[in-house]
């Protein structure tokens, strides 16, 4: 994947750039690891913030995969509000009337799944958004998670026989 970043774009403009080409990607994975549109966008703003911070620290390797950078970014910014006390008093189970309008114009069949994928624990969900929704290669997926390639791949394996079973025989959360 080509990098956004040129040389000679001012830390401004790099981040300017990512906010064009990834926020709505970013904004729908911080949703569905969190359940909740309005801690979705903060958390989304708080990957944009770490990651303009860290640019100047940043190798020039990682620019290669930025947008599995940010992807990562964003998953542990997700961790983190997961973990937070006041989190895990709070009950978001995410109703279809009040999933984003990009969500809604979905088909049904097409919702529900997206649902049961929000439904999954975070080490499976976290590979399918990355790896079928925004089309990371699996070695990017792996490295967006900081795991290595095959776990990446046994945890898709064993997401999609969990997705299957579920649809397919109708296995109750």
């Amino acid at each position: 994947m080509e990098s956004a970043v040129t040389p000679g774009m001012s830390q401004e403009e790099v981040l300017e750039e990512w906010v064009r080409l990834y926020a709505g990607m970013l904004l729908k994975t911080c949703f569905l690891c969190l359940g909740d549109w309005h801690l979705a966008q903060d958390a989304m703003q708080d990957t944009f913030m770490k990651a303009w911070k860290q640019l100047t620290k940043m190798d020039q390797a990682l620019l290669r995969s930025e947008k599995a950078w940010l992807t990562r970014i964003a998953v542990n910014t997700c961790r983190d509000y997961r973990r937070s006390q006041w989190f895990k008093r709070m009950d978001f189970a995410a109703e279809l009337d009040r999933l984003p309008m990009d969500l809604i114009a979905l088909p049904q069949q097409d919702r529900e799944l997206l649902m049961e994928i929000g439904s999954l624990p975070d080490k499976l969900k976290h590979p399918v958004l990355l790896y079928y929704y925004h089309n990371l290669t699996l070695q990017d997926t792996a490295e967006a998670l900081g795991i290595p390639k095959s776990t990446a791949a046994k945890r898709l394996k064993k997401a999609e026989e969990t997705l299957k079973r579920r649809i397919m025989g109708g296995e109750a959360q």
